[in-house]
């Protein structure tokens, strides 16, 4: 535990809050990403500190991201042994990111990542056709996830929102994937640096166990279901869904950095 943190008396009522948020998490991730924008203020909203709901949040989102790989692989979207070597870097990103997280400020992050988000957005909307479609490799795989592994892991275990945007673009972009099949492959490595953060945190006492796999049940639903549904869908039904994650999550961490910052 954190000396002097309060933490809320939870009810029934609470708990059912909890699992909602977790299941809305749960579908969005898993077919665009972004589940944290739904997720995170959620563990907030009943009143959680920081420290505990950023914890807690990697608790339920690795429920959620590890059945949605694994529907993707057995759906035969990934093949494990082509991701194996971006598992590997991007543990070690995130195992750096974690702990520096609780070392140094990211108030520099706070206002960087939403124009960068930003960019992404308008070079979608612009590139209609990225993504919706194979196109050829502008990197070798290995290089692509020793370099995204380790800045992308580092990211997501320091800061977070927007881990998953970056990683489509970056499929889309270097690796020539389309859409439905970076998503799938983004899943795994998301997998991995919720699950090294989470091991981080809980060694910190960061990690509230009960809420946690309350919500982690619901991301369990929601993932499911989304990842079904992004299997029996077509590329375009995955662009629609990134757009609108993507702008969200811009207009959160803007409203956050400069509204309540």
């Amino acid at each position: 535990m954190v000396p002097g943190a309060t933490l809320p008396d939870f009810s029934f009522p609470i708990f059912l809050i909890l699992f909602a948020g977790g299941f809305f998490s749960g579908l969005v991730d898993s077919i665009a990403g972004g589940g944290g924008l739904i997720s995170v203020p959620v563990l907030l909203s009943v009143g959680l500190p920081p420290h505990f709901a950023l914890g807690t949040n990697k608790l339920q989102s690795s429920f959620g991201s590890l059945i949605a790989s694994l529907n993707y692989t057995r759906g035969g979207l990934v093949k494990i042994r082509e991701v194996a070597f971006g598992i590997l870097f991007t543990a070690i990103g995130a195992a750096v990111g974690t702990f520096t997280i609780q070392l140094i400020s990211k108030e520099i992050l706070q206002y960087l990542i939403p124009f960068m988000l930003l960019v992404i957005l308008i070079f979608s909307l612009f590139f209609k056709e990225m993504g919706l479609r194979d196109t050829q490799a502008k990197m070798h795989a290995r290089l692509f996830f020793v370099l995204f592994g380790l800045l992308l892991g580092f990211y997501d275990g320091f800061f977070g929102p927007g881990t998953g945007n970056f990683w489509l673009i970056a499929y889309v972009l270097l690796l020539g994937f389309n859409l439905k099949k970076a998503n799938a492959y983004t899943k795994w490595v998301n997998f991995t640096s919720n699950i090294v953060a989470l091991v981080i945190f809980a060694i910190g006492g960061k990690v509230l166990w009960l809420p946690g796999l309350i919500m982690a049940a619901g991301q369990f639903c929601g993932a499911f279901l989304g990842s079904h549904m992004v299997l029996r869908s077509g590329v375009k039904f995955i662009r629609f869904f990134f757009l609108i994650v993507t702008g969200a999550t811009i207009l959160r961490l803007l409203y956050t950095t400069f509204f309540q910052g």
